[in-house]
């Protein structure tokens, strides 16, 4: 389950995953700066699907880069630390992220989902049920859960045995 090859698969898909929806959105953007400009007659869904395209980006680049362990991190402190300390400090440090994807954007984000989806909100021009969009949210945080899982099993046996 935590093996390098199925976080490599991982990666793969939700890197092909993004540039498809960046893709789109890079698309549906145009088309509403051309039917603005161009047909004088804004389309209507545009900005709306735009926006919503923009939050799974968003979530989805965030899961992502915490699972390249490239995100913004100030590392003064790791810096000055040996490299002992450095790979508990590490480990303290994806424990943190680890309970954030757990509390925040799991179980907070399941509750918006949740709430949502009672209230049957629906998104104001596409119509989409807005459960549907914010559903990106605790899908995102599980991948952080495992990106975090991995690095701290990395942490702990391969570098135990070094």
């Amino acid at each position: 389950m935590f093996s390098p090859l199925t976080k490599l698969k991982l990666d793969k898909w939700i890197a092909h995953l993004l540039v498809i929806l960046m893709a789109l959105m890079v698309l549906n953007v145009t088309w509403q700066v051309v039917s603005r400009y161009v047909f004088q007659s804004p389309s209507s869904f545009t900005d709306e699907l735009s926006r919503y395209m923009l939050i799974w980006v968003g979530m989805l680049g965030a899961a992502y880069v915490a699972g390249k362990n490239e995100h913004l991190a100030i590392d003064i402190l790791l810096t000055k630390i040996s490299e002992k300390a450095q790979d508990k400090l590490m480990i303290l440090i994806n424990c943190c992220i680890l309970v954030f994807g757990l509390v925040v954007m799991v179980i907070g984000g399941s509750n918006l989902v949740y709430l949502t989806f009672v209230l049957e909100q629906k998104s104001a021009v596409l119509q989409i049920p807005l459960a549907y969009i914010y559903g990106i949210i605790p899908f995102s945080g599980l991948l952080v859960i495992y990106y975090q899982l991995v690095a701290i099993k990395f942490l702990t046996t391969v570098k135990s045995t070094v």
